[in-house]
């Protein structure tokens, strides 16, 4: 393979066998178990990057499920998303995130730079509870409930939460261990169809582990639950700082 080959070829890693395609990502029928709760502003501080603000302390758990995702297929994740402001403009910063599937592990981390690591979540129906859980290994770090479809929401005001934008921070190294790439990244989800909205009463526990810490954000006051389904399409993102210029 020649120089040309390859830089006409190299899109994702390994370079002839790519352990993701190109997008666009659409997903269809994503689920979301979304648990709002109140935590402590100053743990909340020391782990949002500037030039991000928090406004207060709140953080949103979430898992979500997703049966159907273009280049990635069926699989689960879980984690938490602060919300934060930037140019004053209100949005969330994706904290963390555990999933079940390499693929969109390796997608999201090198394309948009998503914080994900491999765990083992969940979002099932139990009777008339929606539950979601997160083990880490053999360790249960995370537990949500909610009372399945209790009341049903305006898809209008959930559209337009979905519909504001999301950071990331990506941390690419280079090849002597230093930060080649250090950016705050800004993606949206697009072409969004709101098929269902509901709230209900919720729980949410959150168990320490050294290496899944979500419960260095810990649960002070369960604020609401919301369960959606919805088609999204993932949009490719944009950088809005460089920490490295």
């Amino acid at each position: 393979m020649n120089i040309d080959d390859v830089k006409r070829n190299a899109f994702a890693m390994p370079l002839t066998s790519p352990a993701f395609p190109p997008g666009p990502y659409r997903f269809l029928n994503r689920e979301f178990l979304i648990v709002t709760y109140r935590t402590d502003l100053d743990a909340l501080r020391a782990v949002v990057p500037e030039p991000l603000q928090v406004t207060e302390p709140i953080v949103k758990y979430e898992f979500i499920r997703m049966p159907d995702s273009t280049g990635f297929g069926d699989y689960t994740e879980s984690g938490q998303v602060i919300p934060v402001t930037f140019e004053g403009k209100a949005g969330g910063y994706v904290h963390s995130m555990y999933l079940n599937d390499e693929a969109p592990i390796a997608g999201g981390r090198e394309l948009w730079g998503f914080p994900k690591k491999l765990a083992a979540p969940s979002l099932t129906v139990e009777k008339d509870t929606l539950l979601g859980t997160l083990d880490y290994g053999s360790v249960r770090v995370a537990t949500a409930t909610m009372g399945f479809k209790h009341r049903v929401l305006e898809p209008t005001a959930v559209l337009q939460g979905m519909l504001a934008p999301n950071y990331l921070l990506k941390i690419i190294p280079h090849v002597d261990g230093s930060p080649r790439i250090c950016e705050l990244v800004r993606y949206f989800l697009e072409d969004v169809a709101i098929k269902g909205a509901w709230s209900g009463p919720a729980a949410l526990e959150l168990a320490h582990h050294a290496l899944a810490p979500v419960a260095r954000l810990p649960v002070l006051e369960v604020i609401s639950g919301t369960h959606v389904l919805a088609d999204v399409t993932l949009g490719l993102g944009t950088v809005v700082h460089d920490y490295l210029v």
